[in-house]
């Protein structure tokens, strides 16, 4: 069973991802993070910025990044990564990495899927990802891994639900301009991240929630993969929380915590 926290707000939950950020990277100063974009982890982000520790060293890999913008366009992740954490945290750019950052809007299937095994081939030259930062959307995906996706799929090209892309159109003009496909990394890829931490907040969390915590572990429910992982924590708020089963007994363990 994952360590399930619920907190007050998405305040309480940056201070917890980011202690745990800050305890593996005073560990290993070369750490390697799998980071998350939305307006889900900024809160860890922030915090962990306010501690201003030396992440000169720390290599990051971003989870996932539409296809057809370029790179420089503001809601590409390669642009939304920069801004939202390579900078704030003082990560080396030349250390952060996103799925297809080298490809143009005019890329083939070819380069696509080439681009995806060479993210694989990255993330496994760097060691693997030490803590991995993971959000859930209201269809129950982490990354863009929609229902249906395999529970042992690599970095791959997919189509975004459009529920996905309806909820990604606040960032864009309009939903026309939010892109159908995308790469991301695989459910058996995030998998292999020896930590995970999965961050929710808000009532239109809740359902994705307990499917994902508590349901039955299944493809048409990708974020349930994280019950196969040996090391989870979700720090979710008590809106996200309200459908959890033993949402009495996850206040109660974090209380009680062994020291």
């Amino acid at each position: 069973m994952a360590e399930v926290v619920i907190v007050e707000s998405a305040e309480d939950a940056g201070e917890i991802a980011a202690s745990l950020i800050e305890t593996l990277v005073l560990r290993r100063a070369d750490a390697v993070l799998g980071v998350a974009t939305g307006s889900t982890p900024i809160s860890t982000y922030r915090t962990l910025a306010a501690k201003r520790l030396d992440l000169t060293r720390v290599r990051a890999f971003a989870l996932d990044e539409y296809v057809g913008l370029e790179p420089g366009h503001p809601e590409s992740y390669h642009s939304v990564i920069h801004r939202e954490v390579t900078l704030p945290l003082g990560l080396s750019p030349s250390l952060v990495r996103v799925p297809g950052d080298s490809l143009t809007r005019g890329a083939d299937a070819t380069a696509l899927d080439s681009a995806a095994e060479e993210y694989e081939g990255a993330i496994a030259a760097a060691g693997g990802i030490d803590l991995q930062i993971l959000g859930i959307g209201a269809t129950g995906h982490i990354g863009f891994n929609e229902p249906g996706s395999s529970l042992a799929s690599r970095t791959r090209v997919k189509t975004l639900m459009h529920q996905t892309r309806l909820d990604n159109a606040r960032f864009f003009d309009s939903l026309d301009d939010v892109p159908r496909h995308c790469i991301t990394q695989g459910l058996g890829t995030i998998l292999e991240a020896r930590q995970l931490v999965l961050l929710a907040f808000g009532e239109h969390k809740a359902e994705a929630v307990a499917g994902a915590l508590e349901g039955p572990v299944s493809a048409s429910t990708p974020g349930s993969v994280v019950q196969l992982h040996p090391h989870v924590t979700a720090i979710v708020d008590a809106a996200a929380a309200s459908r959890l089963r033993f949402a009495d007994y996850y206040r109660d363990a974090w209380e009680n915590r062994p020291r």
